[in-house]
């Protein structure tokens, strides 16, 4: 069974970032730009887990979250920029249990889609349970192809901690590794 995300978020970079990564951890994944055509997309799609935006350009991800929930029952991971209390509140009366604050590192993202979808953690080769989540990929040395919201694309590395420079790279800040 393959497990099927719904990406909504008006930033198309954003949005297709997220899309790439989540799709290299075997996750087939779906966007949407906008309000009303989540609500088609996630009726088409039938999405586990729905990665929602707070703001979009025609409507709250909230009034998304309650369209959806209509006609199906899936999980939601809700992101902003906007993390004021009165949004906290709202998206734990309607029970997300996951918010993530823009910028946040895509690994992040990924272990709450995991979680919510009651994926297994795996453990890794070195019996390493630290970060709770396993890339996959062939390698986790692996580059991973990013692009920055000027248009312009980097390759972000997925290096171990002890792997590391002592100081971070351009592409480990914009991974947030």
């Amino acid at each position: 069974m393959v497990n099927t995300v719904l990406v909504v978020d008006d930033e198309q970079t954003l949005a297709g970032n997220i899309q790439a990564y989540l799709d290299a951890q075997g996750l087939n994944v779906h966007v949407a730009y906008d309000g009303v055509s989540a609500i088609g997309e996630a009726e088409r799609t039938q999405p586990d887990v729905i990665v929602l935006d707070y703001r979009l350009p025609d409507m709250e991800g909230f009034q998304v979250l309650e369209a959806v929930r209509k006609n199906r029952n899936c999980h939601f991971v809700l992101i902003t920029a906007h993390p004021t209390a009165e949004v906290r509140e709202r998206a734990n009366q309607l029970g997300v249990s996951h918010i993530l604050f823009k910028p946040f590192p895509l690994a992040e993202l990924a272990r709450a889609v995991n979680d919510l979808m009651g994926i297994k953690r795996e453990t890794g080769s070195e019996g390493n349970t630290d970060t709770g989540f396993v890339e996959r990929r062939q390698s986790r040395s692996e580059s991973f192809p990013l692009q920055l919201f000027d248009g312009s694309w980097v390759l972000a590395d997925r290096r171990r901690k002890g792997e590391r420079q002592a100081e971070p790279d351009d592409d480990q800040l914009l991974t947030g590794e």
